[in-house]
């Protein structure tokens, strides 16, 4: 097209032109969902600002209270070059140039635990295995050591206030009521850390002394007649006998006409002298139980001890003491009591000794068995070392029995 004909074609439109244009009808209506989600279109005004009553909101604030931190161990200033060091630095093994002072040899800087931390074994076993293994397996004790590490823990029970009797009593002679006191004083003195002693009480001159050592010649009378003078333990102790086992004996009277002498009052003073410097005093009482002396034997017992044989006769004997101290006001004790069954004596072969333990517990506390042992037979020096294990297992059991009877506390 040329120029001219678009002049032409500019001629002949109007000035003004309009054109109407139909849409198509809405297609969908707005969801519901996106009608709750839309924003209204409400025209809002920039400069107005809807005025509230004002409120005032307080807030308390907590703040925890830090908890103070543990000082730290001061450390020892050392002279010279070296700074601060503390006992812990010297475990590491710094060697200090200045000389250190006496409190840094503390025992968790010099002890080695690994040789404290175990004792060793007792016992063939453990001991074999201990020693093959330089000491770097410790099987603990054996079974037996065990069993009697428990016993003597029971004989070591602590008292306290003031000393305990305990009677050794029986109706009839040649049961080995001697050899019963001999034994248990042993079995105590060889496994508690304080003093035991035993008295022969007996009127009719007693052999409690000639089961030790004799070391001196002294008796109970040397001891009624030099009370005023004993002012302290060493003075008694030079009248007393001490065996190996650190039981001390105090013999009864060798003169038959001075025994008869010895009364229920020469008990007592000997009884007060021991009070003051042993925690278990044992009393041999000889045969009988109507003596003066045993009256004030009985009235100081925290517990005792009966003895009985094996035979018929020794057991009947037996219990009848047991009948005589519940009819004279002493059925505490009998309750309380021990009965040793020496199975030593003549005609134990003969008899149930079961039936005999049966019918003592049915009045006593408990009953021990003890066994026969060629030491004890022979009726000389007993070596408490050299008895049958049996038989100091025995010994020990009677010990524990008789500890456990005995009050921890004094009551009055």
């Amino acid at each position: 097209m040329t120029n001219r004909d678009h002049d032409d074609l500019a001629v002949s439109l109007p000035e003004s032109l309009t054109i109407n244009v139909d849409l198509p009808a809405t297609v969908h209506d707005v969801p519901d969902d996106e009608v709750a989600v839309s924003i209204d279109e409400v025209a809002v005004d920039p400069g107005f600002v809807d005025a509230a009553v004002p409120t005032t909101t307080s807030v308390t604030l907590v703040t925890p209270q830090a908890e103070p931190l543990p000082e730290p161990e001061p450390a020892i200033e050392l002279h010279g070059d070296d700074h601060g060091y503390s006992r812990r630095d010297r475990l590491r093994g710094e060697v200090s140039s200045s000389p250190e002072p006496a409190a840094m040899l503390t025992a968790d800087r010099l002890l080695d635990e690994r040789k404290t931390r175990r004792t060793p074994p007792e016992g063939r076993w453990p001991q074999f295995v201990y020693a093959i293994s330089f000491h770097l397996v410790n099987l603990g004790d054996s079974r037996s050591v065990r069993e009697r590490k428990a016993v003597e823990a029971r004989i070591a029970k602590q008292f306290e206030g003031g000393t305990r009797f305990v009677p050794v009593l029986t109706r009839k002679g040649g049961v080995g009521k001697t050899t019963i006191t001999t034994l248990l004083g042993m079995a105590l003195a060889s496994t508690r850390e304080d003093r035991i002693i035993a008295i022969d009480a007996n009127p009719d001159r007693g052999t409690l002394a000639e089961r030790v050592t004799k070391q001196t010649r002294a008796t109970v009378r040397d001891v009624v007649t030099r009370a005023a003078s004993i002012s302290g333990f060493t003075d008694f102790t030079t009248l007393v006998s001490r065996d190996e086992t650190r039981l001390d004996i105090l013999a009864s009277d060798t003169d038959p006409m001075l025994s008869e002498a010895f009364d229920e009052n020469d008990y007592n003073v000997v009884a007060d002298l021991t009070a003051r410097f042993y925690s278990i005093v044992l009393t041999d009482c000889g045969t009988g139980i109507v003596h003066s002396v045993m009256r004030a034997t009985l009235q100081r017992a925290d517990s005792v001890v009966i003895v009985s044989g094996g035979s018929v006769d020794e057991a009947r004997l037996a219990s009848e003491t047991l009948t005589w101290l519940e009819a004279n006001g002493y059925g505490d004790l009998v309750r309380n009591a021990v009965v040793a069954l020496n199975t030593a004596t003549q005609g134990t072969n003969l008899v149930k000794i079961e039936e005999i333990e049966a019918h003592f517990q049915s009045r006593v506390r408990e009953v021990v068995r003890i066994p026969y042992d060629p030491q004890l037979a022979a009726g000389s020096v007993v070596s408490y070392k050299d008895l049958r294990p049996l038989t100091k297992n025995a010994a020990r059991e009677l010990a524990a029995l008789v500890v456990e009877g005995l009050p921890a506390r004094r009551t009055n």
